[in-house]
């Protein structure tokens, strides 16, 4: 891997991350500002006004395999612009609801927007530009998705204060189809690796069998599918906890500041390693500081320092696991099925992310702290169980070759 990004590499970043800012500022992180606002004037519960990112979610898992297939054969540029198209034609239903029935339309929309538009296919456009060398680049990218919130929630905040929330859903869908759409039609490099027919693309990682190639996949989909559910789960009652379990108002907010910067620095850490990163071993390294973390959280008694050190290895571990769900899919199967894959993967996770606030909010209400770090060790003791059989899989199939060579000389 060069120690320089050329100006190509540059120029795909530069694109995909003002757009990947944009996609997800207008549509998942937009209701953290606008829900409360927007519920009362339009007759909602806030519950009922949060539960269109649960829409967006369910919308977006179902329109997962589609896109894997249209990411195939239209490639991901394409892919993405229409994307900017749905995502702006929803946000202007959503500035126009009157009610319910238009509100969760909208949200229907911008769901199809986001299996279109965020993560999968924007990676899928990575590794269409760099091959198999694309997981720097992707780590790059999430640098700056990372930021997302804490970019547009100031100026969605300063938007609603000068022309009210409905201007403010129109200036969002302007910067989809003004700003984004052009960008995914007209500044994107052209792509160097594209589906093929004959086989003559660049090959996987590694050589399985089909049967061990859907054994690889399910393993990725049960690992990442559990390891989301729990950070998606606990992210909103993450405050909560840390007020349960002895912290003041203040720290625990500091806290969960803490872990946000640690998620950046662990996506800043697998862009320094590039292609010398392993995204197996990275799973299990993520996967195995969040079962210490939740292992410390029960065996330890509540205190500043165990709550800091649970934080530490809590928001280091998922950070690092955020870089290793995009690409694992990398790490087993070729360039040229990336996008397929991906998109696949999406159903699963994106479901798990649809359910897992509410699941964990039932626990922690119902049954209370200790519980739901329970449950949450359990979960990640199941999801670190099947990245260490992905593991064992991909080193078995990276001997036998060897082993093969040997003996034919």
């Amino acid at each position: 891997m060069p120690k320089t990004i050329s100006i190509r590499t540059a120029r795909t970043v530069a694109v995909l991350a003002v757009t990947q800012l944009i996609g997800w500022g207008t549509s998942f992180d937009m209701l953290g500002v606008m829900g409360r606002i927007i519920a009362p004037d339009l007759g909602l519960s806030n519950e009922i006004a949060f539960a269109g990112l649960t829409v967006m979610m369910i919308v977006s898992a179902l329109a997962g395999p589609a896109t894997g297939r249209w990411l195939g054969r239209f490639g991901a540029a394409r892919v993405l612009a229409a994307s900017s198209v749905i995502f702006a034609l929803g946000l202007v239903l959503l500035s126009a609801a009157n009610g319910i029935v238009l509100y969760a339309l909208a949200w229907c929309v911008i769901g199809l927007g986001g299996a279109l538009g965020l993560s999968a296919p924007a990676y899928t456009a990575v590794v269409e530009r760099e091959g198999v060398n694309g997981k720097r680049v992707i780590a790059i990218l999430m640098l700056f998705t990372g930021l997302s919130s804490a970019i547009f929630w100031p100026i969605l905040s300063l938007l609603e204060a000068s022309v009210g929330w409905r201007l403010t859903f129109l200036v969002c869908a302007g910067l989809q189809f003004f700003i984004c759409l052009p960008l995914h039609l007209f500044a994107l490099p052209k792509p160097i690796v594209v589906s093929t027919v004959n086989g003559t693309g660049e090959p996987p990682p590694i050589a399985l069998s089909a049967s061990q190639r859907r054994y690889a996949f399910a393993l990725i989909a049960a690992a990442t599918t559990i390891s989301t559910f729990v950070t998606f789960g606990l992210s909103p009652s993450l405050l909560e906890i840390l007020r349960q379990s002895g912290a003041s108002p203040a720290f625990a907010l500091q806290l969960a500041s803490l872990r946000g910067v640690l998620g950046i620095s662990a996506r800043f850490l697998d862009m320094l390693l590039g292609k010398r990163g392993n995204p197996v071993l990275s799973a299990v390294m993520g996967v195995g500081l969040m079962l210490i973390s939740f292992f410390l959280m029960l065996a330890v008694a509540p205190s500043a320092p165990m709550l800091v050190a649970f934080i530490a290895l809590y928001g280091f571990g998922s950070g690092v696991m955020t870089v290793a769900r995009a690409l694992l899919p990398l790490a087993i199967f070729s360039p040229q099925e990336y996008g397929l894959q991906s998109a696949r993967l999406s159903l699963p996770q994106n479901l798990a992310n649809a359910i897992a606030p509410v699941a964990f909010t039932a626990i922690l209400d119902r049954a209370g702290t200790g519980m739901a770090i329970a449950a949450c060790l359990a979960l990640v003791a199941c999801s670190l169980v099947f990245v260490l059989m992905l593991a064992l899989l991909v080193r078995k199939a990276s001997v036998e070759p060897a082993t093969s060579a040997e003996a034919s000389a």
